[in-house]
């Protein structure tokens, strides 16, 4: 899906693709790409997994101050090669790891960046720090879980307060297996609208990205499942807790007072991790980017700010 185009931020420099084994890996440039430039370029992970980047372009707002912002869309989504057929053990953390390291070098920025990652690229993030945290000036999480038996801990609590109908609506279309039926998908909508993104009716940007994971949910439906909330991907035991006191950059976590990733989802980053700090929007769920938007874009480049 091509790249959403809004009053509400910038149009991009450049788009452009890069080889990534064999593969195409789509990317657009806000601002100039330099990497002496006086602030780093900040490369971001979109969530999903497969979401595509559509949803994230309020944040190419940080580049209205002169800072470049680097949007893409991981392998099997948006404008990136979709691999439909390949099979369930293709689709890693590590496969994503491995691109984003391509994507860098490919585009120069390799030596100095910041990292920005939502949603399940929050999950990214840490796991691209310890692999390699080399040229990583900071790492702003986003709206994530530190596990997915938190997040789903934090799920099953949010799904107790929907209302009864909705409950038993959702229920049982998972255990009959029917989750792609209209009738899921409007009991969906309740949950999503109160811990997704609280702006009703979605922006495009938004729409765009579900949209692309209804389109092609491959990526998404391997590794998360047919929803936020009912996992059984091949994520449904990732977990990063037991590895966050090696991640030795700065690091930012955020989050949205009606989250659908409730305060202990993220409690461990802020725990573990040494050098770090967070900052919880009141008026937001998932999406604070999008839904406090001007608070988002000053947090975050105060942060960035200190960094680069």
């Amino acid at each position: 899906m091509a790249t959403t185009h809004d009053d509400r931020f910038p149009e991009p420099t450049t788009e452009g693709e890069v080889d990534f084994r064999g593969h195409r890996t789509w990317y657009r440039v806000t601002g100039q790409l330099d990497p002496d430039a006086e602030q780093a370029p900040l490369v971001v992970l979109h969530g999903g997994p497969g979401a595509a980047h559509n949803y994230t372009l309020m944040m190419a707002n940080l580049a209205r101050q002169g800072r470049a912002v680097v949007h893409y869309d991981q392998l099997g989504c948006g404008g990136s090669s979709h691999l439909p057929d390949a099979p369930p053990d293709f689709w890693t953390p590590q496969l994503f790891v491995d691109e984003l390291r391509s994507l860098v070098e490919a585009l120069g920025i390799d030596r100095r960046f910041h990292l920005l990652g939502q949603s399940w690229g929050g999950m990214l993030g840490p796991e691209v720090v310890l692999s390699d945290d080399a040229g990583i000036r900071s790492l702003t999480i986003c709206d994530s879980p530190a596990s997915m038996e938190l997040w789903l801990e934090a799920a099953n609590t949010l799904r107790a307060r929907l209302p009864e109908d909705v409950q038993q609506t959702l229920l049982a279309h998972e255990e009959a297996g029917t989750t792609d039926s209209a009738e899921y998908a409007e009991a969906e909508k309740v949950f999503y609208d109160r811990h997704v993104c609280r702006v009703v009716p979605n922006p495009p940007e938004v729409t765009d990205s579900f949209a692309q994971i209804e389109q092609d949910p491959t990526v998404y439906f391997t590794m998360n499942g047919p929803s936020e909330f009912h996992v059984i991907g091949s994520l449904k035991d990732w977990s990063v807790v037991d590895r966050l006191d090696a991640v030795r950059v700065p690091t930012l976590v955020v989050a949205g007072a009606h989250d659908e990733a409730m305060p202990a989802v993220w409690a461990p980053f802020v725990e573990r991790i040494p050098d770090v700090r967070s900052h919880v929007f009141p008026e937001s769920s998932h999406m604070p980017h999008v839904e406090e938007p001007d608070a988002f874009i000053e947090v975050v480049e105060s942060f960035l700010r200190q960094h680069d």
